[in-house]
C-alpha cells in the first residue's frame, strides 16, 4: 500500500563531508560549478592509479578535538563531524531529546582498512607486542554508528547497513523503517568511508574499476561520455536528519524535503557485475515508486549511480530511460566528488534533497562526449533549473544491492 502525507518523512537536518567541501553550502556550490575534485594523491605516488578524491582540509584535531584526531579512523572522524551538522541543521539539541527515541543508521563497507594495512606491516615487522590495542575498534565498520550514538546520545537502535555501494540509500530505508513502525521519532541515517589505501585501490585497479585517465584526474571520472573508462575513487559522509512529517511541522522544524518512497532489490546475478538487463535496480525503482504513490511519468530529477564505468552506465541508463523515458533531468554527481564507495547513497540523497528544496539539477561533469546508446536527457555543462517536485536517486552496490529513493518537495 502506498503512503499516504501522514506517512512520508521529514529530512530536517543535512551534513555533508565530500571532497566538494565541509558544510552543505560549500558542496552545493562545488557540484553546481561541475568541477571535478579529483587531484593526485601523494599516498599513492608511484602506482599506477595515482588519483583519487579526498576530503580538502579536514582537520580533525580542530573540528572533533585531540582524543578523535588519534583515537578514532578517518571513516568515523568524517561520520562525527557530518553528524554533528545535521543535528545542527535540524535545530536540535543531543542535550534535551528523549535519546531512547533517537536512532542512528550509517553505511559502510571497509571500515578502517588503513589502521588494519598499518597494523598488519607492524605485526609483521616488529612483531604482536607492537600491535595497537586499539585495532580492532578503529577497524570496526559499526563505530561509525557507534561513535555517533555515543557522541548525541542516541540510545535507540544503532546499526550499520553494509551492501557496498548503496550502503548510504539502504541506511535512510532502514532509517525510513524505524519512524514508520514507531521504534523511533528521530534517526540519523546516512553512511561514511574512507578507505583511500593503497591495497584497496590496488585491488580496485585490478579488478578493472578505476578510470586509467592519469595524465589529468580532474578529467577522469566522466558518467555517461563515450570515453568514461571507471571512477575516481573518493572518501566522504552523508547525514541526513529524518523525522515523521507531522512530528517536525509540530515542532516547527525547517522541512528541506520529504521521503516518500524505498525499496530495495537484489541481482542475484553476479558479484561484482550489475545484472545486464538492469532487472535488479528496475525492480527497486519501480517498487519505490509505488512504495510512494508515484508515477513514472511525474519524475523531475534523478540523481543516478553514475560511476563512469562503462557497464553501470550503460545498464542504469537504458533502465531509466525504459522506466522513465526521456523526462527526468538527470545528473551524475560523481563526475565531481568521485565515487565515495559505502557514502556514495547518502550523500547523493542529499544532493537530490537540494536539488528538490532548490529547483537546481547539477551539472554531470566531464560529459562531452554522450555515450550514443544512452537515451537520457543527462545535464552537463551548467546546472539547469526549474521547478522539481519529485526526484529518484538510484544506487548499486557489489554483491548486486540495489536501492531506489523518492524524494518529493516539501
Amino acid at each position: 500500500m502506498a503512503p499516504g502525507r501522514a506517512d512520508a518523512l521529514a529530512v530536517t537536518g543535512l551534513g555533508l563531508v565530500t571532497p566538494a567541501g565541509i558544510g552543505v553550502e560549500e558542496n552545493w556550490q562545488r557540484v553546481l560549478s561541475g568541477r571535478s575534485c579529483a587531484t593526485r594523491d601523494e599516498t599513492l605516488s608511484g602506482r599506477p592509479t595515482d588519483f583519487s578524491c579526498r576530503v580538502p582540509g579536514f582537520d580533525p584535531g580542530e573540528l572533533l578535538g585531540g582524543f578523535a584526531s588519534w583515537q578514532l579512523e578517518r571513516f568515523v572522524q568524517l561520520a562525527l563531524v557530518a553528524s554533528r551538522m545535521a543535528v545542527a541543521d535540524a535545530g536540535l539539541d543531543p542535550l534535551t531529546w528523549d535519546g531512547t527515541r533517537v536512532g542512528v543508521v550509517l553505511g559502510n563497507s571497509l571500515g578502517g582498512a588503513a589502521t588494519f594495512e598499518e597494523q598488519h606491516d607492524t605485526l609483521r615487522e616488529s612483531g604482536p607486542a607492537k600491535v595497537s590495542p586499539l585495532l580492532v575498534t578503529k577497524y570496526m565498520p559499526n563505530m561509525a554508528a557507534g561513535y555517533v550514538a555515543i557522541d548525541c546520545g542516541a540510545r535507540g537502535p544503532s546499526l550499520v547497513t553494509a551492501t557496498a555501494c548503496a550502503s548510504g540509500a539502504t541506511a535512510v530505508g532502514t532509517a525510513r523503517d524505524l519512524l514508520r513502525t514507531g521504534v523511533c521519532d528521530i534517526v540519523l541515517a546516512g553512511a561514511s568511508e574512507s578507505a583511500l589505501t593503497p591495497t584497496v585501490l590496488a585491488g580496485l585497479a585490478k579488478m578493472g574499476a578505476l578510470s586509467r585517465h592519469r595524465e589529468a584526474p580532474e578529467h577522469a571520472s566522466r558518467p555517461f561520455d563515450a570515453e568514461r573508462d571507471g571512477f575516481v575513487a573518493a572518501e566522504a559522509a552523508g547525514v541526513l536528519v529524518l523525522e515523521r512529517e507531522a512530528d517536525a511541522r509540530a515542532r516547527g522544524a525547517h522541512v528541506r524535503a520529504l521521503v516518500r518512497g524505498y525499496a530495495a532489490s537484489s541481482d542475484a546475478h553476479h558479484a561484482t557485475a550489475p545484472h545486464p538487463e538492469g532487472r535488479g535496480i528496475e525492480q527497486a525503482l519501480r517498487a519505490a515508486l509505488a512504495d510512494a504513490g508515484v508515477g513514472t511519468s511525474e519524475v523531475d530529477h534523478v540523481n543516478a549511480h553514475g560511476t563512469a564505468t562503462p557497464m553501470n552506465d550503460l545498464i542504469e541508463g537504458r533502465m531509466l530511460s525504459r522506466v522513465l523515458g526521456g523526462r527526468p533531468a538527470v545528473t551524475s554527481t560523481k563526475g565531481v566528488t568521485g565515487h565515495t564507495l559505502a557514502a556514495a547513497g547518502a550523500i547523493e540523497a542529499a544532493y537530490a534533497v537540494l536539488a528538490v528544496e532548490r529547483g537546481v539539477v547539477p551539472p554531470t561533469a566531464n560529459l562531452k562526449n554522450p555515450d550514443p546508446a544512452i537515451d537520457l536527457d543527462v545535464v552537463a555543462g551548467e546546472a539547469r533549473t526549474g521547478r522539481i517536485d519529485t526526484a529518484v536517486s538510484t544506487s548499486l552496490g557489489f554483491g548486486g544491492h540495489n536501492a531506489a529513493l523518492v524524494l518529493t518537495a516539501a
